[in-house]
């Protein structure tokens, strides 16, 4: 298994996968708000109750929800493979020792956190007006922890390009003599 993620995080971390998957993410970031459901999308709160989650269903209507239910296991199912193939490879190619390899995994664990959530928003928006706040607790939960998840990971990215630009500018200014 750890052979089958390596060779994943290594195409992920070339250069072609790596543009190709930057695009598709920001292509979906500019899709995503432009769907008509009337209103925000649940799942890019922070965190929801069963009255905002109401309101919210409320807002959408039958056919926004429609709509809704239908983006998420298809569209919201495609942007984590996105996400997720791009920040492991970005974690992978630049990070600042070998063992830190690992911390690729941890955009793996959200994508994965990430369609559990869907599920349960898609199983909300079918299910409503017959949703419980034990039903939309566990959602929030789920969203809450992705969103927790995707900061990690972004600063993770973040740090490690900070150093590989730091490297390269120590490098710059003290060639090695040969």
């Amino acid at each position: 298994m750890q052979k089958f993620f390596r060779n994943f995080f290594e195409f992920s971390a070339g250069t072609k996968p790596l543009i190709i998957t930057l695009s598709g993410v920001l292509l979906m970031l500019l899709v995503f708000p432009a769907l008509p459901i009337n209103g925000e999308m649940i799942d890019l709160k922070l965190y929801y109750d069963l009255p905002g989650v109401q309101a919210a269903m409320l807002q959408y209507g039958p056919q926004g929800r429609a709509v809704y239910a239908l983006a998420s296991p298809t569209l919201d199912t495609a942007f984590p493979i996105l996400y997720v193939t791009f920040f492991c490879g970005l974690l992978y190619r630049f990070r600042p020792t070998e063992r830190l390899w690992l911390v690729a995994f941890i955009p793996v664990v959200a994508g994965v956190w990430d369609l559990c959530e869907n599920a349960q928003i898609v199983a909300m928006l079918v299910q409503y007006p017959d949703l419980s706040a034990g039903q939309v607790a566990m959602a929030s939960f789920f969203t809450s922890v992705k969103h927790l998840l995707s900061a990690v990971y972004e600063l993770a990215a973040l740090v490690f390009l900070a150093l590989f630009v730091i490297r390269r500018m120590k490098q710059a200014r003290n060639p090695a003599r040969d």
